[in-house]
């Protein structure tokens, strides 16, 4: 609805939404450029994470605006594979992504109450599947950096194999048991 109206054309609502996503939504291209004991090494992809990543790729994957689907990458087998670490090598290498990598196709999806409300409805971005596998690829390297050079906290949880929510909660509560204790022994000292 705009203007106490019901749009009903096809082209209107799409610019409906799209002006309204557009106030809502941030573009802060801020790029944090980190340089540890690998800078200037040239990004080598590992297989096996391409490997892997191509074997998980769900059959009801939506394609975004390149028009590739997980399916066709899983068809290509092992011949995609290299194909697949080549790109990435070269687009890491060169700093620079693929045109339809940019891009994705928005689907409003409605959130509950009035239909006929834009605010009432969320943006889902349909983006390639190649750039998403991609994505994985970089973050298990970074992952991997990481850990080499030793740049996460101890006590950092989140976003970490065999780590979690369950683990952070434990290890606080195993700090707030020793603290207490230790406050317990002194005060008995006194």
């Amino acid at each position: 609805m705009q203007n106490g109206r019901i749009i009903t054309d096809a082209i209107e609502k799409a610019n409906t939404f799209n002006s309204y996503y557009s106030t809502v939504f941030s573009n802060e291209g801020n790029i944090l450029h980190i340089q540890g004991e690998n800078a200037g090494d040239p990004f080598t992809t590992d297989i096996k994470t391409i490997r892997r990543r191509i074997k998980v790729i769900g059959k009801n994957k939506s394609v975004g605006p390149d028009q590739v689907s997980g399916e066709i990458l899983q068809l290509g087998g092992e011949a995609m594979i290299a194909y697949l670490a080549r790109l990435l090598d070269v687009t890491m290498n060169n700093g620079t992504l693929p045109g339809y990598w940019k891009r994705a196709t928005v689907i409003p999806i409605h959130k509950g109450g009035d239909r006929s409300l834009v605010t009432n409805y969320r943006p889902v971005s349909l983006t390639s599947v190649v750039c998403k596998q991609m994505e994985h690829v970089i973050a298990s390297y970074l992952r991997q950096v990481w850990d080499k050079n030793g740049w996460l906290y101890e006590g950092q949880h989140g976003f970490r194999p065999g780590y979690s929510s369950e683990s952070q909660v434990i290890t606080v509560c195993q700090d707030n048991l020793r603290t207490l204790w230790i406050m317990e022994t002194r005060l008995m000292l006194l």
